[in-house]
């Protein structure tokens, strides 16, 4: 699973540097870089900021779709973050609350919430394939 978050990326001759922006997700986000590439990781580590602490929160928010728009970029999430954001929003998305698809999955709600915690999601394979049936998607093609 790959989740992106579009930014704005555009250089600024009079700075000699890269800016950085994404006015999708949350207007304060502004990062610069002296190369596209460094730039690029900026916004990663800007956007991821933003999401994990969304998601500590419980914040509710949404990633805005990916444009094809010049001088935006699709800047990917850390796997393990992607993760957690993709559990938390399909689980809300399906109505349930974390002790029902800890039920469903068949483990105590302290487990099913660790695996809606970026830092402490560990899934195993079996768990994916679980939540898989659960909410109706293919994570896993092998």
């Amino acid at each position: 699973m790959k989740i992106t978050v579009p930014c704005k990326i555009t250089f600024s001759p009079t700075d000699k540097c890269w800016y950085v922006e994404s006015p999708g997700l949350y207007n304060g986000i502004l990062t610069d870089g002296d190369t596209l590439e460094q730039a690029k990781e900026m916004a990663s580590e800007a956007v991821s900021g933003i999401i994990a602490v969304n998601l500590k929160h419980d914040i509710s928010f949404s990633i805005p779709a990916c444009v094809n728009i010049p001088d935006y970029y699709d800047i990917p999430l850390v796997p393990e973050l992607a993760f957690a954001f993709w559990l938390r929003s399909t689980r809300k998305n399906y109505n349930m609350t974390l002790s029902d698809v800890a039920e469903r999955l068949g483990v105590k709600y302290q487990v099913y919430q660790k695996l809606e915690n970026p830092k402490t999601a560990n899934p195993t394979l079996k768990t994916l394939k679980k939540l898989e049936r659960i909410f109706n998607t293919n994570l896993i093609s092998i």
